[in-house]
């Protein structure tokens, strides 16, 4: 019988959970405490996605221009996200549910299902069940987390989250795009099992810019209007 996943994804799926197992703490006791632990986790983010996103793009100055704004960008929009006393903390813990619920989803039901090629010129390896999968489970994740708080989300909610877990999988196709113009196979080495760490955070750092602006659009917070 043929083992459905071969020991090497075996061994690099071990790793990847067991860097996931040290560093989610990490990362929720940030958005939990807030302040200076916070800003220094996203602070430091910043800095070495910038230095990922340099070596990724070879130094070139008009790479390096857009980088460092879109990057900026996301540091500004975390940060933005978890100023509100009230709403705050779980506004940046419902991002993360949608994106590594999106994450998780589009891998196992990738893996599990496969059948058509999302964008085989950008990334060989995603597939349409997976973008489904992940689309869905990062909507319900996200709304278990809400729920978690707050037990009154409805399916408006499910709905939102589903649109923010699109945009985390359109995130990490353009990291796929830009490696794959590069000739890069990872953003790094930073992260045992998983490369660099914009491998990790690409569809986050999309995220995060989209619903910074749209909090700012609504002069408020999108989860006050959603409930």
């Amino acid at each position: 019988m043929v083992p459905l996943v071969s020991e090497k994804k075996q061994s690099v799926l071990l790793l990847r959970i067991a860097s996931a197992l040290v560093l989610a703490p990490l990362v929720l006791a940030g958005v939990h405490f807030g302040g200076l632990y916070y800003h220094a986790l996203i602070g430091g983010m910043g800095l070495i996605l910038i230095f990922e996103w340099a070596d990724m793009v070879g130094r070139r100055p008009m790479w390096m221009v857009l980088g460092g704004i879109y990057m900026t960008l996301s540091v500004w929009a975390m940060w933005e996200l978890r100023l509100d006393t009230q709403w705050g903390a779980m506004t940046v813990f419902w991002l993360l549910g949608v994106v590594w619920g999106a994450d998780t989803g589009g891998y196992v039901f990738g893996q599990m299902l496969r059948g058509p090629k999302l964008a085989p010129a950008i990334s060989p390896n995603k597939t349409w069940s997976g973008f489904l999968g992940g689309t869905v489970l990062g909507a319900v994740a996200g709304w278990g987390v809400v729920a978690f708080f707050r037990p009154d989300g409805g399916l408006e909610l499910a709905a939102f989250g589903a649109a923010l877990a699109v945009v985390s999988q359109a995130g990490d196709l353009f990291e796929s795009w830009i490696k794959r113009r590069f000739g890069v196979k990872d953003s790094g080495k930073i992260i045992p099992g998983h490369g660099g760490l914009f491998d990790r955070v690409d569809g986050l750092v999309a995220v995060a810019i989209v619903l910074a602006l749209i909090n700012i659009t609504l002069e408020g917070n999108v989860l006050v209007w959603l409930s």
